[in-house]
């Protein structure tokens, strides 16, 4: 019964719908906004440092597109680092959990300033459906202070980067 199955399946198409197509001048609009920006307001590219303190990877993905070739952020001169030490924005997703709200601060304490931190998704703002967990301390605010929340459960990618435009952009004035 496995291969009549299995042959079928390897037949036929798969059963996925069609994903909506990002608007790639509004993409490099933005990203030129913040690229310039980032280089206004630092001097250089920005550097942000993502944490998972405890998410369901749903805006982890929303991120990594901001990588793939509709956004790609490292052409305007922006990148995700490895290190919090190099990072100017921690971009943390999630509701912060038991486990992991000692490994956010001590990740906030080791990020020079100036530093932002952006609480990214619902998760990150109050603890989401996460919410009232034994597991869950609550929203990224409960642990570190916050510059910022992008709400969305995930945030689309153009969000994202309006998110850290305005950022950039709200500092600047101030």
């Amino acid at each position: 019964m496995l291969w009549p199955r299995l042959a079928r399946n390897l037949a036929s198409r798969p059963l996925t719908e069609r994903v909506a197509a990002a608007d790639e001048a509004v993409a490099q609009a933005l990203a030129e906004r913040l690229r310039a920006a980032s280089r206004a307001r630092l001097g250089r590219s920005l550097a942000v440092r993502q944490v998972d303190a405890g998410s369901c990877n749903g805006c982890e993905l929303e991120i990594h597109m901001l990588s793939g070739v509709v956004y790609d952020l490292e052409r305007y001169g922006l990148s995700i680092v490895a290190s919090p030490r190099h990072a100017d924005v921690l971009l943390v997703t999630g509701p912060v959990t038991r486990n992991l709200a000692q490994a956010l601060a001590a990740t906030h304490a080791a990020t020079p300033d100036p530093k932002w931190v952006v609480a990214l998704g619902d998760c990150a703002a109050d603890g989401g459906v996460f919410k009232g967990s034994a597991a869950v301390v609550g929203g990224v605010a409960d642990v570190v202070p916050v510059d910022l929340l992008i709400p969305g459960c995930p945030p689309p990618p153009a969000r994202i980067l309006e998110g850290l435009l305005a950022l950039l952009e709200a500092e600047a004035e101030g």
